[in-house]
């Protein structure tokens, strides 16, 4: 079991309450992998710096998991698939403080 933070950016057209209905199937999702949702931290709409497929906006959200690498693929498979993820980006934050260091 790995340490992870995921973030999520979804459509900024959707309701909120979409879009943590959203947030809420990732973490059933991670939950039903054997893995678990430490925190969930959700930033709000915030302006791109770029437009991205014809939009200027998006829902920002930043979950921190414990899950094993074998199932990080299968969460990111989903992620790549649904349709209210503009992009989104998993990283392990205690190898990137190793190379601060």
């Amino acid at each position: 079991m790995h340490q992870y933070e995921l973030m999520v950016i979804t459509r900024g057209n959707l309701p909120e309450d979409t879009v943590s209905g959203f947030i809420e199937r990732v973490t059933k999702l991670v939950s039903d992998l054997g893995g678990s949702v430490d925190r969930v931290d959700h930033w709000g709409k915030r302006e791109f710096a770029y437009e991205i497929d014809h939009m200027r906006e998006g829902y920002y959200t930043v979950l921190d998991l414990t899950l094993g690498g074998e199932h990080l693929e299968e969460v990111e498979r989903q992620l790549r698939i649904a349709d209210e993820v503009v992009r989104h980006k998993a990283i392990r934050p205690d190898l990137r403080r190793k190379r601060v260091s």
